[in-house]
């Protein structure tokens, strides 16, 4: 008894695509096998085979790494391009973390 197919087009980024083709060869595997064998999982566990997560934005990666690094949060001045500037006097850890990170 022969299952019917189905084709499955999609779009994804071509350096994507390459470097997972390059990963799947060295596993022996092409990427109509290994899509089968994620929408196989997908069915067997009822969701998602890995766990999704919101990707943080720049700010927000910069802020974490402010806090990691105790830097307190303080209000700079700013010029009149809304560029902010340090006096490296007054936070010389913020001026030091901000010249060299």
């Amino acid at each position: 008894m022969t299952t019917a197919k189905t084709t499955l087009n999609i779009k994804i980024d071509k350096s994507v695509k390459d470097r997972a083709a390059q990963l799947l060869e060295s596993m022996g595997l092409d990427h109509t096998t290994a899509i089968d064998m994620y929408y196989r999982q997908i069915i067997t566990e009822r969701r998602l085979p890995f766990q999704p997560s919101v990707t943080q934005t720049y700010g927000n990666q910069l802020l974490d790494l402010i806090k990691c690094k105790g830097i307190p949060n303080i209000t700079l001045p700013a010029d009149e391009n809304g560029c902010a500037y340090i006096d490296k006097e007054k936070y010389p850890t913020l001026y030091d973390w901000a010249m060299n990170g």
